[in-house]
């Protein structure tokens, strides 16, 4: 695979699946090449909702843009050779996209409904629905993840908890069908000679290469965030009004993206099997 050198504008998502139509855990971080910290970008209503990401997103498909969003872009398919065992569903991430989308009546392309109506069959929200053990099904990425030392990933399957990110990916495989074709997909698609690019990060990668340490990796001041961000080869940030995880993390991801976009080895892990390409893909940034 050729590695894409095109790139000069660099962004990081950190998403949201909470049920409604306007999302305070949606963040957008945006840099450009060089060393100027990222920005945060501005919602156009004031609080981001999803659609308004998909829009926003769909607007920047002609620029040398890569993105990455922090949620899984697909649930694991080879341990089981199914998304969901026992039900008929596609064996490939873009035709379960839209499997996703066309059972989800949800709001500003919310999925919690999906999860919630097959609780027990295939996902955990309680205790009322077994052990937590036998829901503990992870991608070859997130077994990769798991096995480097630098974090722990999250099952697709457990949708209870702080560090849950089920409804998240549900409902961010509703915004990559709504995508579609306008902007390539990594690994699905191959990556661009030119345009913009999504890619799946895992926030935790760019907060390792900051420095930080684990259960450390969060950021909630102005001078840990700068710390963090010369660690990454970027300038000061201009102060925020508020320092939350969620801008903190987009920017400081956003930093890093832009770090590592042109390191080839990344662009191709040695387990990305055409099979698990088409099927669960990989989070840019593991190995």
């Amino acid at each position: 695979m050729t590695v894409p050198e095109h790139f000069t504008r660099f962004a990081a998502i950190d998403w949201s699946g909470a049920k409604g139509h306007r999302h305070k855990g949606i963040a957008v971080a945006l840099c450009e090449a060089g060393s100027a910290a990222p920005e945060l970008v501005a919602p156009p209503r004031g609080v981001w909702s999803r659609t308004d990401v998909l829009h926003w997103l769909k607007a920047q498909a002609d620029t040398p843009l890569l993105v990455g969003f922090d949620f899984s872009f697909a649930p694991p398919w080879i341990e089981r050779k199914a998304y969901l065992p026992g039900e008929i569903t596609p064996s490939t991430a873009r035709a379960f996209w839209a499997y996703v989308d066309a059972d989800c009546p949800d709001a500003d392309l919310g999925a919690a409904s999906f999860l919630e109506r097959r609780r027990g069959a295939h996902f955990y929200l309680g205790a009322r629905d077994g052990a937590k053990a036998q829901f503990l099904h992870y991608r070859r990425c997130e077994a990769a993840y798991n096995a480097s030392g630098i974090g722990r990933a999250s099952t697709l399957y457990d949708a209870i908890g702080a560090a849950q990110v089920a409804k998240a990916s549900f409902a961010g495989m509703r915004l990559l069908h709504h995508l579609g074709s306008t902007i390539p997909i990594w690994p699905f698609d191959p990556p661009p000679v030119h345009g913009a690019l999504v890619v799946e990060i895992y926030t935790t990668v760019g907060a390792r290469a900051a420095g930080l340490r684990k259960g450390l990796s969060k950021l909630r001041d102005s001078h840990a965030l700068d710390a963090a961000l010369e660690a990454l080869g970027s300038g000061r940030h201009t102060p925020l009004d508020r320092y939350d995880d969620h801008a903190t993390d987009a920017i400081m991801a956003a930093a890093w993206l832009r770090r590592v976009a042109r390191t080839p080895e990344l662009w191709q892990p040695p387990a990305l099997a055409p099979t698990i390409r088409r099927s669960e893909g990989w989070t840019f940034g593991v190995l």
